[in-house]
């Protein structure tokens, strides 16, 4: 069972910034991809960015160029630092891991194994 702990959110203003955290147990981060999803009331759960093994990043369209995951191998820690935040961007965010070294695509959501309570993040105009 995979178990993750997710925290970092918050409420912040549009334009405003914050830092979620992920922590898996049992397992090394750096062996497999690991992703950040996110939900907002009435919608599906949709890929917002993965890293795989070997430190490739990839992310949503929507989020390119204002999110950024990353990785601490010696913390066994997965982040994402969110900037230029957007109304849009309002949902609960959750940790995931697929049991493979490359990423799949976000929209294969079965892929991934969500072991976490998730963190809210609310971004208001």
């Amino acid at each position: 069972q995979v178990q993750l702990v997710e925290s970092g959110g918050g409420s912040v203003q549009v334009g405003g910034s914050l830092r979620l955290s992920c922590a898996p147990s049992g397992f090394a981060a750096s062996s497999v991809c690991m992703a950040w999803f996110r939900q907002a009331p009435g919608q599906e759960r949709e890929g917002v960015a993965g890293i795989s093994s070997d430190g490739t990043p990839t992310y949503a369209t929507s989020v390119n160029g204002r999110f950024t995951i990353s990785r601490d191998n010696a913390k066994n820690s997965v982040y994402l630092k969110m900037n230029s935040l957007k109304p849009e961007d309002t949902g609960m965010y959750y940790c995931a891991a697929a049991l493979t070294r490359g990423c799949p695509p976000p929209q294969a959501v079965s892929q991934y194994r969500f072991g976490g309570q998730g963190t809210q993040v609310t971004v208001s105009s």
